[in-house]
């Protein structure tokens, strides 16, 4: 697979066996390429915070998790986890029983001895059930108003709200939904819009590209603090 822009054109190539076109789908919806952003600048036209963020982040995108199912999978793993130990165990689970460097497919995961801590085991089964059943389909979960989508992932067994977030809005990579377990985004909109703002009230202006004004203002605070990937301070 191979992606190319091209002008004002992004090219997705697929080759192999398997499912092309539905291959192709996942990876136009992990980078965001499906989604019409014509009417984005406009967000920053009604928002000048935003409008400002655009300017200094062009062309950005958000970029998601490869599926909504491998998104789960990942908020099991990182569970009470410190992030690198849960990337270990992830890559762990792919170097034993992945194909080619991806994660192990849900019917596969379902039946694999697990060896890992606590009840992350039940959790990753009951992930791979709701993704036999179709509960973590990418499509549908996007054909839903975000909220709603947020609360059909909840009911999967050991996924709480933060988890059915990450799901929605990285996993499906839903447009226009509001993160509402994020600290750090919470604490750019008070940084940004001040300390009476709240994310709901701002967040108004950003429809129906919520999710993405909110990665941008995410990446915004990144690049200034560098609190997640290390490094001073811009």
């Amino acid at each position: 697979m191979t992606v190319r822009q091209e002008g004002a054109t992004a090219r997705i190539t697929v080759a192999g066996d398997g499912n092309l076109e539905a291959a192709a789908e996942q990876v136009a919806r992990f980078l965001a390429l499906d989604i019409d952003g014509r009417e984005w600048p406009a967000v920053g036209e009604r928002d000048p915070i935003i409008g400002a963020v655009q300017r200094q982040l062009p062309g950005l995108r958000p970029c998601g998790f490869h599926s909504p199912y491998e998104a789960a999978a990942w908020t099991v793993l990182s569970q009470r986890t410190r992030i690198t130990q849960a990337a270990r165990l992830r890559d762990q689970l792919i170097h034993r029983h992945g194909q080619d460097g991806a994660f192990p497919a849900p019917r596969q995961l379902r039946t694999i001895d697990l060896d890992l801590p606590g009840r992350k085991p039940e959790y990753l089964r009951a992930v791979a059930d709701a993704a036999l059943d179709g509960v973590l389909d990418g499509s549908s979960l996007r054909d839903l108003d975000a909220q709603e989508a947020i609360r059909q992932v909840q009911q999967v067994h050991g996924l709480g709200p933060f988890a059915a977030e990450l799901v929605v809005l990285r996993g499906a990579n839903h447009p226009d939904g509001v993160p509402h377990h994020e600290a750090r985004l919470t604490g750019e909109v008070t940084e940004q819009y001040g300390p009476a703002a709240t994310l709901i009230e701002v967040a108004e202006t950003w429809r129906p590209y919520r999710t993405w004004a909110a990665f941008h203002l995410r990446a915004l605070r990144e690049r200034r603090t560098h609190e997640i990937g290390g490094g001073r301070p811009a």
